[in-house]
């Protein structure tokens, strides 16, 4: 350890340099003499693309999003985007979020591309990620850049890039652009000296055109639209756009949490501004039950992910990712006059399997990607022109319907949850009623993640030992037999038989275990958050509420093997 403090100093030391500004040489001065853990967690390693893009705590370092780590990524971009598109005027457009710095960061960002004679689009203001994404095939684009961290606490901030298609970059651009950026070994390589004529400023124009598109997607526009609705955007950039979707839909009766409405990168309403949490909905549902509103919509403070609650039977009940993304699949394909043998949904490998279920029941192929939306946008590149993409959705509460953009979109979302919940209630019914009938008509179906949170240089090391302690003894949890194990990183299927080749996956470390009885835990560390993620799904026949209590009993006898497994 004591070889790797020097290195760790050594590294440190190079951002006490001239070209670094004076507020971060005072920052990493005091940490090199006197916080040793922080400087270990600051200059440890370099940030890394994961699912998300570039993600991590705001600060000083290497570990950490400040103006360099986002001029390095920001250069190797543009020399990748310079050798891949020689000769060509190349355009990127960049979009910003409510969060502490968003703004700093686009700025320098923009001022780096325009210094490297790359013509740079930046909006007026904070936008969804998914306008983002739409904006970069609507300018006809070479790249995007949206800086967020998405539903992270608000130390953090982030930086995802796009390509040409509007999907964040997949495999080889982004083991390509990593490759640049790792060879940029000093700030001085980066061009900081910015081209004003090749920065416009965009907005309104932009705004138009995607709400054009979302209104085209509604598969009942002549519904009466007679619900009561309150949105929270947590403080984010959805205030920019899911009250004017639903406007534009004909839904009148919406109520916007007030406190929450106000853009603000402190989040002070929330303990972290994650739709996913119940306490992010809290304001949100109180105000509801005043307003005897029937629906609760939430967004993260990018606009990609939507969560929701329902009025039912006197109560507001929250619906998960899973939930959403089967509810608006099976809405979808029920009310969609032109289904074809061509269709196609996608969902990710941990995302609940009665998406599937729908879709074969509807005649519409299902395919199955890795963690992490990138995927989804990925084949609806490989299919245009030869199929077409009806919809798609993981279980951290990401959906889209369409291809006019390539990534959730929980704007769209949002609203034809609106759609599908006054559609349910012209039959005197509410979505979880829907649900019910969902489940009896497939199976039951029940899904829970465990995350374990580890910190620092020592926590990557605990994540990275449990994955490989997963390896060697897979978990029997509750005295079930596991049947089949598929190692996205070894690309192997284990069972019986002994072993098979896992075809059409990149490589990635992920382990999934299905048992006997149909129970699937799914593991991996995030690519976006110091977490290892652990996905159970388990299923039977829906007969009553009592089949609902008895899958939740099962999931809470097995979060509690693995909670000790993990102690």
């Amino acid at each position: 350890m004591e070889l790797n403090i020097k290195e760790i100093k050594k590294k440190a030391q190079v951002w006490l340099g001239n070209e670094f500004d004076e507020e971060t040489r005072k920052q990493v001065k005091y940490i090199l003499e006197n916080d040793e853990k922080e400087l270990i967690d600051a200059f440890y390693k370099d940030l890394e693309f994961g699912t998300g893009g570039l993600r991590g705590i705001m600060g000083v370092g290497t570990n950490r999003m400040n103006i360099y780590t986002v001029g390095m990524v920001t250069q190797g971009l543009a020399n990748y985007l310079n050798k891949s598109f020689e000769g060509k005027e190349i355009k990127v457009v960049i979009a910003y979020d409510s969060r502490n710095n968003s703004k700093l960061f686009t700025t320098t960002a923009a001022e780096i591309l325009s210094a490297n004679g790359i013509k740079v689009y930046i909006f007026d203001d904070i936008r969804p990620t998914p306008e983002l994404s739409f904006a970069v095939r609507y300018l006809n684009c070479q790249s995007g850049i949206v800086i967020t961290a998405s539903h992270n606490p608000k130390e953090y901030n982030g930086y995802k890039v796009y390509w040409e298609d509007g999907g964040q970059i997949v495999p080889p651009h982004d083991r390509n652009i990593i490759a640049e950026v790792k060879n940029i070994n000093s700030v001085s390589q980066i061009n900081f000296n910015k081209n004003e004529s090749l920065i416009s400023v965009i907005g309104e124009e932009i705004d138009k055109a995607y709400i054009s598109e979302i209104t085209k997607l509604s598969v009942n526009p002549n519904l009466k639209k007679d619900l009561k609705i309150v949105y929270t955007p947590i403080h984010g950039t959805g205030i920019k756009m899911m009250p004017r979707i639903l406007e534009a839909y004909g839904f009148e009766n919406i109520t916007t949490e007030p406190q929450q409405a106000v853009p603000d990168g402190n989040f002070p309403t929330v303990k972290s501004p994650n739709p996913e949490n119940a306490e992010a909905l809290s304001l949100a549902i109180k105000l509801a039950k005043q307003e005897g509103a029937d629906l609760v919509l939430a967004t993260d403070p990018d606009a990609d992910r939507v969560a929701a609650g329902v009025k039912h039977q006197g109560n507001i009940e929250l619906i998960n990712g899973n939930q959403i993304a089967s509810l608006l699949t099976y809405y979808i394909l029920k009310h969609k006059k032109d289904l074809k043998s061509t269709d196609f949904i996608v969902k990710t490998i941990v995302t609940t399997d009665l998406l599937c279920d729908i879709a074969e029941s509807f005649c519409v192929r299902c395919i199955e990607v890795l963690t992490g939306f990138k995927y989804i946008a990925e084949q609806i590149k490989l299919n245009e022109g030869k199929q077409r993409f009806i919809c798609g959705g993981e279980e951290s509460y990401g959906f889209l319907t369409g291809d006019y953009t390539r990534d959730k979109d929980a704007i769209s979302t949002g609203v034809l949850l609106a759609e599908a919940a006054a559609w349910a209630k012209s039959q005197g019914k509410t979505l979880i009623d829907i649900l019910d009938d969902i489940y009896a008509e497939y199976s039951l179906y029940a899904e829970h993640l465990i995350n374990v949170v580890k910190k620092g240089a020592q926590g990557a090391a605990q994540i990275a030992e449990i994955m490989e302690k997963l390896r060697r003894n897979p978990l029997e949890l509750q005295g079930m037999k596991i049947e089949r194990t598929f190692d996205y990183k070894l690309q192997k299927i284990f069972d019986n038989e002994g072993e098979k080749p896992l075809l059409g996956f990149p490589v990635s470390n992920v382990l999934q275990f299905v048992y006997d009885d149909g129970t699937k835990l799914s593991v991996r560390p995030s690519g976006t958050e110091p977490k290892i993620k652990f996905y159970i799904s388990v299923k039977s026949k829906f007969e009553s509420n009592k089949s609902k209590m008895a899958l939740h009993k099962k999931i809470e006898n097995i979060t509690a093997e693995i909670e000790k497994f993990v102690e």
